[in-house]
């Protein structure tokens, strides 16, 4: 088949849950068919990263928006500009002239069997009209992730402005669901989320994986004794989110129990907000070369996660690398987990600082939990996840494009 993937921003290096699960399914069609990276990115023309992305996907475009929206006050600037745009600013942000008249001669000349349009922020420079089957590869449902945002936002202000950007977001993501001949989600849960919008027959889930060859248990022994840590970019909100809710709400009950435990952030660009939260038992590193070295140092891995959409790849990773996982239900929504089995769930503070001091303190359970959490993560090789999303591209090459039919249940609102 001749693919089409088309992703906003620049997927190298390879360091959110969505560009690690972008990277290693592209990759993977890549080795079985023709496929043409579309990448576009903000800021100066990047030749490094255009070479190293033509290292990876041979035959991969790029384009250079030019776009100077990097600091805060141009940031701030450029939402005003935009704040009477109908699309959400996460989105309308991505729209470029150059992308769009690309993909439109793309279209009119029937160059490719089938399209990936990489999430919502690439969609909005596809045509009006899609006349090569493709598909909308959602890697959450961003709306619901707004919509939580308000919910647990404090300042009456932000507050405000999240219910904006969320009754937009709600809007577009519906409307897109719509327009595209197949959707593909990561979880069931997502899927029945979106299935409010299309026909559920037009979604299908295709999980997330793991990369079996980077993450592999050791069950060495060797872990730092009574240390706790937390993975993933430190800039996202939802992220900051859950280590101020842990650091505020649940550590300093795993303390009082156990003096000497010590809490690691690690993920690159820790927000001021996180830097805040170092001190003489939390750690912030910044970017790391490889999390792989602090997952194996790790006695147990935490993800509080109180807002979040889609399927984290932390807790896969995790679990790869043999480590004990309590998480929230929210940050393990849409994976095969199960409760007291490969995972622990909590999602009050009592019950989660509890869970983790029982795993420091007993070393045999901590261990019936690496074991079972290992099993289940050797499931998810990503070579059987590309697989499963060739098999939906395979469906779809070569159809007459189908028209949506708008499917609504009784309780949307």
């Amino acid at each position: 088949m001749r693919i089409l993937w088309v992703k906003a921003n620049k997927l190298l290096p390879v360091h959110s849950g969505g560009d690690i699960r972008s990277y290693n399914i592209a990759h993977g069609l890549a080795a079985r068919h023709d496929l043409t990276f579309l990448s576009y990115y903000d800021g100066t023309r990047d030749e490094g990263y255009e070479e190293e992305l033509k290292h990876h996907f041979p035959d991969s475009v790029c384009f250079c928006t030019k776009k100077r929206t990097t600091s805060v006050p141009a940031r701030v600037l450029d939402y005003m500009i935009r704040f009477s745009s109908v699309a959400p600013y996460a989105v309308s942000r991505f729209a470029s002239p150059r992308v769009r008249e690309k993909l439109r001669g793309w279209f009119q000349e029937q160059s490719f069997d089938v399209v990936v349009c990489d999430f919502l922020d690439a969609a909005v420079n596809f045509p009006r009209k899609i006349t090569i089957p493709t598909v909308l590869f959602q890697h959450n449902v961003e709306s619901e992730i707004w919509r939580r945002l308000a919910l647990v936002q404090p300042h009456p202000a932000k507050k405000l402005l999240y219910r904006v950007e969320f009754a937009k977001m709600l809007h577009y993501e519906r409307k897109m669901v719509q327009k595209f001949q197949h959707v593909i989600a990561v979880s069931e849960h997502d899927r029945k989320l979106m299935s409010r919008w299309v026909e559920p027959s037009l979604i299908t889930v295709v999980p997330t994986g793991v990369d079996l060859s980077q993450f592999k248990a050791t069950f060495s022994g060797k872990e730092t004794e009574n240390l706790v840590i937390f993975v993933g970019a430190m800039d996202w909100g939802p992220n900051v989110d859950a280590v101020q809710y842990f650091c505020q709400e649940i550590w300093p009950a795993v303390r009082a129990k156990i003096p000497g435990a010590r809490f690691r952030i690690v993920g690159r660009n820790p927000d001021r907000r996180v830097q805040k939260l170092a001190g003489e038992s939390i750690e912030v590193t910044g970017s790391v070369p490889s999390v792989v070295d602090h997952l194996h140092a790790a006695a147990v891995v935490v993800v509080p996660l109180r807002i979040g959409g889609g399927t984290r790849l932390k807790i896969y990773e995790a679990m790869a690398a043999g480590k004990a996982v309590v998480s929230t239900s929210v940050g393990a929504e849409g994976l095969d987990v199960h409760h007291g089995s490969d995972i622990v769930l909590a999602d009050d503070p009592t019950t989660f600082a509890e869970n983790v001091v029982s795993l420091l303190r007993d070393e045999q359970l901590r261990r019936r939990y690496e074991q079972s959490a290992a099993a289940l993560a050797a499931k998810y090789d990503w070579a059987a996840i590309s697989e499963k999303f060739l098999s939906v591209l395979g469906s779809l090459a070569g159809a007459v494009p189908m028209m949506h039919r708008q499917y609504v249940s009784a309780t949307e609102v």
